[in-house]
């Protein structure tokens, strides 16, 4: 994506892309179709290396199952992608294997749907070992299906997977086969990777530090916020998923408590699905947290519909309701002065809301306080009597490092633990079990 071929020469500069919002009448979606263009042209402007000459909603009846859109329409479109020398199509939505091929012949430029597009980006932003391997693997889920088209992979000269140049079309036999041999690797190295995490995770569970997980909808201003809670240089930028692999730093809070802080993936609306279970690896840090930090960019016009999405994606990755979770209204220096007044009536008004500005550090020092009470007041110091056979629970609660005094009894080993009710209810699933 560097650069193409033409007629012998190398012709330098960003890709140019025109991105096309399809407008279904049929899907009745909660957001503007606009607001939904001005995220998927922010996708295109994440990826390396591409420019974006234009952008437009392409109001749809129904779509057309060969080519997407209409004949009328493809030939409009086509004219255009010719005058501005654009080089690649992004569909911000579902497109077919045949509609893909169909319209590259059409078109006579590469195209992307939306779920390839944030695979691409995914490509560009995994830095840690396990989070190339679960993007290649997601990538080899996603490319299986479209076997219509090349399968270029393994071909690529540039940082992302490979979609958007490469060579033509290939045998589909021998792709599937190069597919299915490249997903057993994977799954292979992926299986060491995610035990060499499991080791170093039950290492850091015998530090009894709380984990407190920043979630959010992508561009939220998580990095941001974490770099200010931890002095930490973490990559921020204004650029949907500047984050991508999970960070994870120590911090002091005022009250003198230590507490593990991680930062994590942003989450975005119709994340496409081998995604959201290629990375429910990465998000493990959120399913042991003992406290979640929800950002939300409160400045946004669709900041309810991320939040939405946002809550909507935690319920699916199981997250369980024991584990408390604040709102962090980010970005309140963007709002005007009745707005942000507004708010923090709202703020006093209501438990678990929280208004910050990740990037002055206003309302952070009560946001720390927050944290430090809601941890302090989880945890409740009891005394358990566990049976001589229940040393796996036993031996749980020692690894959980909340074990006050323990000694052994006629019945069993008398332990005086502190128990957060996420750990309480943990245990009993445990004893149970």
């Amino acid at each position: 994506m560097t650069g193409q071929e033409e007629n012998g020469a190398t012709r330098k500069g960003p890709t140019r892309a025109l991105v096309l919002h399809p407008d279904l009448k049929s899907e009745r979606r909660r957001r503007a179709p606009e607001l939904a263009l001005a995220e998927a042209v922010s996708l295109a402007a994440a990826l390396a290396d591409l420019a974006v000459t234009g952008a437009e909603v392409v109001r749809l009846a129904r779509p057309q199952p060969g080519m997407l859109f209409g004949a009328g329409k493809i030939e409009e479109l086509k004219a255009r992608i010719e005058a501005d020398e654009v080089e690649l199509v992004l569909i911000d939505g579902p497109v077919t294997p045949v509609q893909q091929r169909n319209l590259e012949r059409e078109w006579k430029v590469k195209l992307l749907d939306r779920t390839g597009l944030i695979l691409e980006i995914f490509a560009d932003r995994a830095h840690t070992r396990e989070g190339v391997l679960q993007v290649e693997l997601a990538a080899l889920s996603y490319q299986r299906t479209r076997l219509v088209r090349a399968w270029t992979h393994l071909e690529r000269q540039r940082g992302g997977l490979g979609f958007v140049g490469g060579p033509g079309e290939t045998q589909i036999e021998a792709d599937r086969r190069a597919i299915d041999e490249e997903v057993v690797k994977i799954r292979r190295q992926l299986a060491k990777v995610v035990r060499t995490r499991e080791l170093h995770r039950a290492a850091r569970r015998k530090v009894p530090f709380p984990i407190v997980a920043l979630v959010g909808y992508t561009n939220a201003g998580k990095s941001t916020l974490f770099n200010r809670m931890t002095g930490a240089e973490v990559l921020a930028k204004d650029m949907l998923f500047a984050t991508l692999d999970p960070t994870m730093r120590g911090v002091l809070l005022p009250s003198g408590k230590k507490v593990i802080l991680s930062d994590t993936v942003g989450f975005i609306s119709d994340l496409p699905t081998q995604l959201v279970a290629a990375f429910r690896a990465t998000l493990e840090e959120v399913l042991e947290a003992d406290l979640i930090l929800h950002v939300r960019d409160i400045a946004h016009p669709e900041t309810e519909e991320q939040a939405a999405d946002v809550r909507e994606i935690l319920e699916s990755l199981g997250v369980e309701e024991e584990v408390p979770v604040f709102e962090v209204w980010n970005k309140i220096d963007l709002l005007t002065l009745e707005q942000r007044a507004a708010l923090l009536v709202q703020d006093a008004r209501t438990p678990g809301i929280h208004t910050v500005s990740a990037l002055s550090g206003e309302g952070l020092e009560a946001l720390l306080d927050a944290i430090s009470t809601a941890l302090d007041d989880r945890r409740t110091i009891e005394t358990l009597t566990l049976g001589f056979e229940e040393g796996r629970a036993r031996a749980w609660l020692h690894e959980q490092g909340v074990v006050k005094a323990e000694r052994d009894g006629d019945e069993g080993h008398e332990m005086t633990v502190a128990l957060t009710e996420r750990q309480r209810a943990q245990l009993e699933r445990l004893r149970q079990g």
